[in-house]
Order: C-alpha cells, then sequence, then structure tokens
C-alpha cells in the first residue's frame, strides 16, 4: 500500500494542478474526461476478463525481477492510477489488483486485495480533495450517489459470494466495455457536429 501510495498522491496532485493550470473550458474538459474515462474502463475491462492469461504468461518472468525493480514498478504503477482516478475516478479496482498480482504472486489474494482497497482510500480523498478546491464538485450528485450506493454495497457484497466468480467478472466486464462504447460514440457524435459547425464557415 505505501508502494502504490508513493507514486499514486504525488502523481494525483500533479494531474490536478496541471488540470488547474490548463483551465480547460466546459467542452474540452468533458472531452477530456470521456477519453481518459473510457481507456480506463476498457482497461478494467481487460484486467477483469484476462487476468488469469495474464497471470500465467508473466508471472513467472516477473517473478525474477529483484526487489528493488518490483518496488520501482509498484511505484510507477501507483502513478498510473493516481493519474487514471484523478481524471476519471476509474482505474484502482481491477486494475490494481492485477498489477499486484503480477508483481507479487506470492502474496495471498486476501492480501492484495485488502492493500488495494487500503491504497485507494488515501487516493480517493486526495483526489476528491483536490476537485472541491477547483469547485468541480456537485455536492447535490454526490448525495444522490451515496443514498444509492451505500445499501448497494451490502446488496453487492452479499451477492458476490453467491455468484460464481467468472460469471461475476464476464458480466461486470461487459457492462464496462458497453459503457465505454456508449462514451466513445457520443464523442464522436458530438466531433462530428463540431467539425460540421465550422466548416461550412470556413469554406465561406
Amino acid at each position: 500500500m505505501i508502494r502504490l501510495a508513493a507514486g499514486s498522491i504525488p502523481a494525483s496532485v500533479l494531474t490536478l494542478v496541471v488540470l488547474w493550470q490548463l483551465d480547460l473550458n466546459a467542452e474540452a474538459s468533458r472531452s477530456l474526461v470521456n477519453l481518459v474515462l473510457c481507456f480506463a474502463l476498457v482497461l478494467t475491462a481487460t484486467s477483469l476478463i484476462f487476468r488469469k492469461a495474464l497471470m500465467d504468461r508473466y508471472r513467472r518472468r516477473l517473478q525474477q525481477l529483484d526487489a528493488g525493480t518490483t518496488v520501482r514498478a509498484t511505484i510507477l504503477v501507483g502513478a498510473a492510477l493516481g493519474v487514471l482516478v484523478s481524471i476519471s475516478s476509474v482505474g484502482a479496482g481491477a486494475v490494481g489488483v492485477t498489477a499486484l498480482l503480477l508483481l507479487y504472486p506470492n502474496l495471498p489474494m486476501t492480501r492484495i486485495v485488502a492493500s488495494d482497497i487500503a491504497h485507494a482510500v488515501p487516493l480517493t480523498l486526495v483526489a476528491g480533495i483536490g476537485h472541491w478546491a477547483t469547485g468541480a464538485i456537485d455536492w447535490h450528485l454526490l448525495g444522490v450517489l451515496l443514498v444509492g450506493s451505500l445499501p448497494g454495497i451490502f446488496i453487492g457484497t452479499y451477492l458476490a459470494h453467491r455468484v460464481p466468480e467468472r460469471a461475476l467478472r464476464l458480466v461486470l466486464a461487459a457492462t464496462l466495455i458497453l459503457v465505454a462504447s456508449n462514451l466513445v460514440s457520443r464523442e464522436l457524435r458530438s466531433s462530428t457536429s463540431i467539425v460540421a459547425t465550422f466548416v461550412p464557415n470556413a469554406a465561406h
């Protein structure tokens, strides 16, 4: 957890500072978030579907890494997660667990999952404070999300132990891919509309 945080927290702060300095307008900001969110969703879905294949292919190779290289790789993974979470709020879950499984194949699964969850707490807190400082938080929307998500946590926890893990991963991955596809489609339509608006003007 500490190694991940050593990369993710500074990366999150730096990402938020860069976004603040860029001072993007609403359209550019929406496009940036949509593109990064699509990438994070597809990456998460890929890690859910192909986790076993990735483990089988790269575990032996990564087991040969020395301790120093593993530490540096963990910090870099943390930095990547910090950027993804700060922009899109996605990536700290399945992506983080998959990376930790590859880097620490001898650790029990429970410790890896617990470490990833514990790491997500300070990372999300820092990213949330950063967005709050820039005035980007919709408190009404936050309240509505909490009203739905808190009961959802208990329902999800109850179902997770009663649904086969493979089926759960496939359903979740399919949902993420559908959401990412919808976002890409909307972004492409928006870009096409913008081009169609300006091209005739440019021709005159």
